[in-house]
């Protein structure tokens, strides 16, 4: 496994006219160019793997998880290693984004900024069909533990795809929750001809951040990526319809770690007005043929959490929208969970990365 480790290092400190492609109108680092990056690193770590016999796609992106924000403009370091192949086609690549160390060292833990894994699948470069690749075969006991996780995310990944709400209706917790509210009132990659999906990752988070931002009028504060799919490959040349909603709101995560507030203060800053709510952005992905011949095709969904510093509230209005709504809703327990078990309350506390 140690064969396939890579990293680089982008020297934003160092280097203002690559800190220029990087960085926003308000001064913050550009998430969506650290996620083409990121998409492009899993890219080469593969190749690392499987050699270039073979064509490799990016298949699904897992969560994208903001650890702690960045406040300074610094020299970062971006790495990742092949932590999950059995022998089948594809295969689990996690990333991480640090500080970068002083040379000869290595990143601390409270250096680490963003985590995430790529699932990325290798076909054959003429028949596109799936072709097997080696397997990782771990040495030691660190390697064996990598792997094991890998082998649990695979599991609950295949798991949770079976309780997706377009296989399995609503339970009944959910479906007495659509009928209350209901009765509411609403106010280009490495093989050119397909655009690689770095390029999805990017156009889909500032369309979710502005979404976002236009509803609640605030600057919204990136907390995660959910797990997402590569359905269909978008060729070069096509149009790309991108369609974001926001599904889901509610009081965030960090409303219970929100500091030091006293209970008279926060009892004043919910009486003046000034609150957070934790905003859930889908971004419906489709691709057409610039001919706009036959029907459009899905190439992905992508579900983005902010968080925004503002009471708001969204309400599904029709059935299709109460589908959404739950979707967006399941997704906020799991991260809710997941941050219970990592002890990552704190993510995205008190800084912004647009």
């Amino acid at each position: 496994m140690a064969e396939g480790y890579h990293r680089l290092i982008l020297p934003l400190a160092r280097d203002p006219w690559l800190l220029d492609s990087y960085i926003n109108a308000s001064g913050h680092i550009r998430l969506g160019t650290l996620f083409m990056d990121l998409d492009a690193l899993a890219g080469v770590i593969a190749y690392k793997h499987t050699g270039d016999s073979v064509m490799t796609v990016t298949a699904a992106v897992d969560r994208i998880t903001l650890k702690r924000p960045l406040n300074e403009i610094c020299d970062l370091e971006l790495s990742g290693r092949v932590t999950f192949a059995t022998g089948r086609s594809s295969m689990e690549i996690s990333l991480q984004v640090t500080k970068a160390p002083a040379e000869g060292q290595t990143a601390k833990e409270e250096d680490v900024l963003l985590t995430c894994a790529f699932t990325m699948v290798s076909l054959d470069p003429t028949t596109k069909k799936a072709v097997a690749i080696s397997p990782l075969n771990p040495t030691n006991a660190e390697e064996k533990r990598i792997f094991n996780q890998g082998q649990i995310a695979y599991n609950q990944k295949k798991a949770a795809s079976k309780l997706a709400l377009r296989k399995q209706t609503p339970n009944d917790e959910e479906s007495d929750l659509i009928h209350a509210l209901w009765q509411q009132s609403v106010a280009r990659n490495r093989h050119n001809f397909m655009i690689f999906g770095g390029f999805l990752l990017k156009s889909t988070f500032e369309l979710a951040f502005t979404c976002a931002s236009s509803m609640s009028h605030t600057r919204p504060t990136f907390i995660a990526l959910d797990p997402s799919t590569f359905e269909n490959p978008v060729p070069v040349g096509s149009v790309l319809y991108l369609t974001a909603t926001v599904a889901y709101t509610d009081s965030p995560l960090l409303d219970d770690v929100r500091g030091s507030e006293t209970g008279k203060e926060l009892r004043d800053r919910k009486l003046s007005g000034e609150g957070y709510s934790r905003v859930q952005v889908r971004v419906d992905s489709k691709v057409k043929s610039v001919e706009h011949e036959g029907e459009s095709k899905a190439t992905g969904v992508f579900n983005y959490t902010f968080e925004v510093k503002r009471d708001i509230k969204v309400v599904p209005e029709t059935y299709a929208q109460f589908m959404m709504f739950l979707d967006a809703r399941r997704r906020c327990i799991v991260l809710d969970k997941d941050a219970d078990v990592t002890g990552e309350g704190e993510q995205g506390k008190g800084g912004v990365m647009t």
